[in-house]
């Protein structure tokens, strides 16, 4: 064994060891911006759909289908779903450039009778999720089927066969172009939140007869026309692809002959910095020196993009590998500590629960996560929400930005840098049913490029001015004098959430207070027809 692998395993043992008795504090502590993803596989029903959809009723169950497993995510955390929607030289949205897909009606060509596309985006926005398009680009399929057929047809001489599948040649301009169109009508007619390119890259057996250089020249040429076509309608969508898992050989750690730059043409560090790409999920299916060194390179070159590498969590099925659940949580801690995101490949090895991996994510992401924000397309700081109300177990509020994210907490103000206190996030609502007694809430407004505004609490600094409080010492609230026209014969002290702590006689000059907690408080006078008044706040020190 090579002392550079020797000395990686060696750093592998002593990190992992480091995180056992670290894993409780703030070193991993679930952070409020990171990215937890999953790929939602549909070829050959693989994760969904598992029922075809050949009538109404199969339909809501292949729909149904959906929503448990999106159910799933959320509970685990996950806040981005990257469901795949070009298939093979096939779809599974109604597309005026190609056919369906047969995954949805088992059918190639035919109809599932709904839009699952459009059904997939709304389910995942309801649940405060991002849906990126899955486009496979260059591989269309076996060479007689639909896919490949069609586009053989459609295309002369573009299609090149490499053993019995057919690709798309990477070297023309009409694959660019024809690419570029595709997203550009899934652009135009949903509300994506991303077009995510799988197999941007030339297959490992074209027999390339231009240099490396103008091999990834060829291949950034479609993504910049995807990039040029899909900004232009939406900027906000983000361009996002999924690159070999190592970008190139290290200094100090070899890629095996397998990595994105070098042996498939991919420069996806380099679309990272020219702004081609908002986000990658690099495939790093490896382990120990394969994996780690690799993963702190694509930290250190991303150029202030998201990046969120997606974990082989497939090799835990004793079908597929032999690695044990430990491998994957060990990888976790390290992109957590590097402040990357995760993704795990595939959907049902995650939702089977396979080795316990779905439940170490339910407490690895103890608490939500928003995606971070896309400030290198836009900075603008939204308007924060106004009017924030709280009625039976209700919060309502006004605004003008298509998201809300709401905290809430024992303590106020709301610390809303806390992920802890987060309670619903990318909400498309201006009203949340929510059980209010006994805490405190804020809600911040969000844009499509995840810029989040100045919090909005449901009470405000000004309310508790020192100078406009009732003087309360030593536990003893000196109370104010009862007005001629005032007819009350009780006060009543509430806390901040409107829930009523105390009621007393209003006649005496003080009231003895020491039994509530320290915070503030509002008096009010209660009279004998139930009208009520406010006469102030207070505060109740330690």
């Amino acid at each position: 064994m090579q002392k550079s692998t020797l000395f990686c395993l060696l750093i592998s043992f002593l990190f992992c060891a480091k995180i056992k008795a670290q894993s409780s504090s703030t070193l991993f502590q679930s952070p409020k911006h990171e990215v937890r993803a999953v790929w939602l596989t549909t070829i050959g029903g693989l994760d969904w759909p598992h029922h075809y959809a050949q009538s109404a009723h199969s339909a809501q169950i292949q729909q149904q289908e959906l929503c448990s497993l999106l159910d799933q995510y959320q509970k685990a955390g996950i806040n981005t779903v990257l469901i795949q929607t070009r298939v093979r030289g096939t779809v599974i949205y109604p597309s005026k450039y190609e056919p369906y897909d047969g995954c949805l009606s088992g059918f190639p060509g035919k109809s599932p009778g709904y839009d699952a596309l459009k059904f997939a985006i709304d389910e995942c926005h309801k649940r405060g999720m991002e849906l990126q398009a899955w486009v496979v680009t260059l591989p269309v399929g076996k060479w007689y089927k639909l896919g490949c057929t069609q586009l053989r047809k459609k295309f002369p001489g573009l299609i090149r066969k490499i053993d019995a599948d057919g690709y798309m040649n990477p070297e023309a301009p009409t694959t660019a172009r024809y690419l570029a169109d595709i997203c550009k009508e899934i652009t135009q007619n949903y509300d994506i939140d991303g077009i995510h390119l799988d197999y941007i890259r030339y297959p490992e057996t074209w027999k390339m007869k231009v240099s490396k250089e103008q091999g990834r020249n060829n291949i950034t040429r479609i993504v910049k026309a995807i990039h040029d076509s899909v900004k232009a309608l939406k900027p906000w969508v983000k361009i996002s692809c999924s690159p070999i898992g190592k970008f190139n050989d290290l200094s100090r750690y070899w890629s095996h002959g397998w990595n994105a730059y070098d042996k498939v043409c991919q420069d996806a560090q380099g679309w990272l910095k020219d702004g081609l790409m908002d986000e990658l999920f690099p495939m790093m299916y490896f382990r120990n020196e394969q994996f780690f060194p690799f993963a702190v390179d694509w930290a250190e070159q991303s150029h202030g993009k998201i990046v969120a590498p997606g974990l082989g969590i497939y090799f835990l099925d004793p079908k597929e590998g032999k690695w044990q659940l430990e491998d994957i949580t060990r990888e976790m801690y390290l992109l957590r500590k590097y402040h990357l995101g995760h993704t795990y490949f595939r959907g049902k090895f995650f939702t089977d629960d396979i080795q316990g991996i779905y439940h170490f994510a339910q407490a690895f992401d103890g608490t939500p996560a928003l995606i971070p924000a896309m400030t290198w397309e836009s900075k603008t700081v939204p308007a924060a929400p106004t009017r924030l109300q709280l009625t039976d177990n209700t919060l309502s509020w006004q605004g003008t930005t298509p998201y809300y994210n709401i905290y809430s907490s024992r303590t106020w103000p709301v610390d809303t840098h806390d992920a802890r206190n987060l309670v619903a996030t990318r909400l498309n609502a201006t009203m949340l049913s929510v059980p209010t007694a006994g805490r405190y809430f804020a809600v911040t407004a969000m844009d499509r490029y995840g810029n989040e505004s100045q919090p909005l609490q449901s009470y405000t600094k000004q309310s508790h001015n020192a100078s406009e409080l009732l003087p309360c010492h030593d536990g003893f609230l000196t109370l104010p004098a009862k007005s001629n026209v005032l007819d009350a014969e009780w006060l009543v002290i509430d806390n901040l959430m409107g829930q009523q702590m105390m009621v007393i006689p209003f006649k005496d000059k003080q009231a003895d207070v020491r039994s509530l907690s320290p915070s503030y408080y509002q008096l009010r006078s209660l009279g004998n027809k139930g009208i009520s008044h406010r006469l102030g706040y207070f505060k109740v020190k330690k």
